[in-house]
């Protein structure tokens, strides 16, 4: 997959663009539900048919993968946007810092204000610490990479297991009356009540309300998703770094390479995840039959499925056509559309919009996302073609550089180098 100019690496904008797109599929569950809905889907807005079948859609094609090759390209963003500094006369550092330090408040206006899902802090402060990876070759970032994945699942597999363990002896018929008091108790903190469905409702008022309840109950939680998951996502912004310098990322591996690739990954993330639903469906997505299948029997095979998806996009996107330029435009205005699709969320299911947030169930809610999709794909390519960036990219390069860059594309077209 060729370069779109000499600036830009056309097959990092598609990926980029389909990665930014999949991640909307989940955030809206997020958006338009309580949050504990998100976490366990018969908490709140789970009672039909449809609603079972985006859950299981997702779960196994979606969630958590989406995320990770956005992750992936933003390593791989990274490592260009340096060397291409440095080739202009900068220092690492200084081209890298600013940018993470920008996009580190921009991730914290868009939690406070609008969103408790924000992904953008959690990449400033690892991106921070990935920095010190960037100069590595391939195989030592894969081995690293490998070391945070370990540090990541390992644990939770470790120690996962025995703790499912003691929890099902609790709910067994032979455990006393207050074990099963125990677990009873358990189960029902699973499901809210009607005072916290009011509360979150509460905090959808307006952008106000909501800045309000995320200080008052939440002010650290974007500083705590470094320890929470910080070593899966520097684990997955390493990968990206070693795709970029591979050529994995870039178009230089042969189609068959690809193809297998995509298989063997692509195939054993949907066996695994195909094989987990049907054991959380044969249970009635008891508790704990579904938090040890969604969050630690099968988590690891994440990266797996981004890099699958990966090469796949590189095989089925290898040609620059109609539909290629599209979702490059897409991916080059990725910023924007991850904000935008907030933006979106916040009119659909705030107060002072259509005040939708817990009416919808959760295969309502997805119903909005096709007509997302295509506002991306219809806006981006047009506003690319008037401007060099997208207004939230441009906001972001004029910010970390300290001055205002030029917008407007000029008659020539030309495109000046990434942010």
């Amino acid at each position: 997959m060729a370069s779109t100019s000499t600036d830009r690496i056309l097959s990092l904008d598609v990926i980029r663009g389909i990665a930014v797109m999949g991640i909307f599929s989940t955030n809206v569950v997020g958006m338009g539900l309580i949050e504990q809905a998100y976490a366990y889907p018969p908490a709140f807005g789970f009672g039909g048919f449809g609603d079972k079948i985006m859950w299981a859609a997702n779960f196994i094609l979606v969630d958590g993968k989406f995320r990770g090759l956005f992750s992936i390209l933003f390593g791989a963003s990274m490592v260009l946007v340096i060397e291409r500094g440095i080739a202009a006369g900068k220092r690492d550092w200084h081209v890298h810092f600013p940018r993470m330090i920008v996009l580190l408040l921009f991730g914290l206006v868009h939690f406070y204000a609008l969103w408790w899902g924000d992904i953008l802090a959690n990449y400033a402060l690892v991106g921070m610490i990935a920095f010190g990876f960037w100069r590595l070759q391939p195989r030592h970032l894969l081995l690293a990479s490998a070391v945070a994945f370990v540090a990541m699942y390992g644990p939770m597999l470790v120690l996962g297991g025995p703790q499912i363990a003691r929890y099902e002896a609790k709910a067994a018929p032979s455990a006393t009356p207050a074990q099963h008091a125990f677990i009873q108790k358990q189960v029902e903190s699973l499901h809210p009540t009607a005072a916290d469905i009011a509360d979150e409702k509460a905090q959808h008022a307006s952008v106000p309300a909501h800045l309000r309840a995320m200080l008052a109950e939440e002010p650290l939680r974007p500083f705590e998703s470094v320890p929470s998951y910080g070593l899966e996502t520097l684990g997955l912004m390493l990968l990206g770094m070693a795709g970029y310098k591979s050529g994995f990322l870039t178009g230089s591996w042969a189609h068959r390479r690809y193809a297998r690739t995509a298989a063997i990954l692509i195939g054993v993330s949907v066996v695994g995840y195909g094989f987990a639903a049907w054991r959380i469906f044969k249970t009635d997505f008891a508790p704990f039959s579904y938090f040890p299948w969604d969050e630690i029997y099968i988590a690891w095979l994440r990266p797996f499925a981004a890099c699958g998806y990966a090469a796949l996009i590189m095989l089925l996107f290898a040609q620059r056509n109609g539909v290629t330029k599209r979702l490059a435009a897409v991916g080059r205005t990725a910023f924007t559309n991850y904000l935008g699709a907030t933006l979106v969320g916040t009119m659909l299911f705030f107060g002072t919009g259509f005040d939708l947030f817990g009416e919808v169930s959760r295969g309502q809610a997805w119903l909005f996302v096709p007509f997302v999709w295509a506002a991306m794909l219809l806006w981006s390519k047009p506003w690319l073609d008037r401007y060099h960036y997208g207004p939230f990219e441009w906001l972001w390069r004029s910010l970390s550089r300290w001055r205002w860059e030029p917008m407007r594309r000029s008659s020539s077209g030309a495109t000046p180098e990434p942010a």
